[in-house]
């Protein structure tokens, strides 16, 4: 087998290590805390309720039916905020290594808002864009998505090699071709570093935002099922949102993994 080979499939055996090692975890809490099992479902109650063969009210099938809309949802909205979030990162991260004068001016804004807690400004944002519109979902998790995808960009741009960058000066080439040519493409362990670590985050984001603002979702609904004592529910929904978002997070590491190796790079740290 050829180095790809061998690391995407590194990459998978690590990413089946990691919901095996989240399902152990998940019933260790279970079966070593005295919570009662009427509100605690451990994995196999959690299977049951979801893969159980049956029609009738209540089977698993009609479970399925009820989590499905709520999942598709938050994937959605956790979607549009990553493309957004990451498209405004990179693009923000060009115009800052392209000009000084626009870092110096953005940057201290984005830090500030970086530093004020989500929770704190969404009500802003609901006021702004309206409350459980489409946009408000956007800024929302975009923000949460943008910040470190920003920095690990920057990071990423800010180690270009001085040699090449000179050899594009002298032969002609200005910033931007310097950027095209060596920054960005050096650039891609960090590019791949920040689109990782963003799904959780894009996935955290909309779970906040459907919670604060549209209550549709998983996050409009988690609320719900533990006031009504719907705690199968609970617990199905957090499982299955929960494995999406890690099988998502390996899935962009697989791509990472491979694509590097392809171009004889190496992973960002982790």
């Amino acid at each position: 087998m050829n180095a790809s080979t061998k690391a995407v499939l590194r990459a998978v055996g690590n990413a089946v290590l990691t919901l095996v090692i989240v399902v152990a975890l998940w019933q260790a809490v279970i079966s070593f805390t005295s919570v009662s099992p009427y509100v605690a479902k451990g994995p196999v109650q959690v299977f049951e309720f979801l893969f159980t063969d049956g029609d009738e009210p209540g089977s698993a099938a009609a479970n399925r039916a009820v989590l499905s809309p709520l999942v598709m949802q938050t994937l959605q909205d956790a979607a549009l905020g990553f493309v957004i979030g990451m498209l405004l990162a990179i693009l923000l991260a060009v115009l800052f290594s392209l000009s000084r004068a626009v870092e110096a001016g953005v940057m201290p804004l984005a830090l500030l808002l970086r530093s004020v807690p989500l929770v704190a400004i969404a009500p802003v944002i609901i006021l702004i864009t309206g409350r459980g519109t489409t946009a408000s979902v956007a800024v929302i998790v975009s923000i949460v998505v943008l910040f470190p995808a920003l920095a690990a960009i920057l990071f990423g741009l800010s180690r270009a090699s001085p040699e090449s960058l000179d050899l594009v000066h002298v032969y002609g080439g200005g910033r931007l071709t310097g950027l095209r040519k060596v920054s960005i493409p050096g650039a891609m362990p960090s590019l791949f570093a920040a689109a990782r670590v963003s799904v959780p985050g894009a996935v955290t984001g909309a779970l906040l935002a459907e919670w604060l603002s549209t209550g549709q979702g998983i996050g409009g609904m988690i609320q719900k099922f533990s006031a009504s004592a719907r705690f199968d529910d609970l617990w199905a929904s957090v499982a299955v949102i929960t494995i999406i978002t890690l099988v998502l997070y390996n899935l962009v590491q697989v791509a990472e993994t491979a694509v590097l190796a392809r171009m004889g790079m190496t992973t960002a740290q982790r």
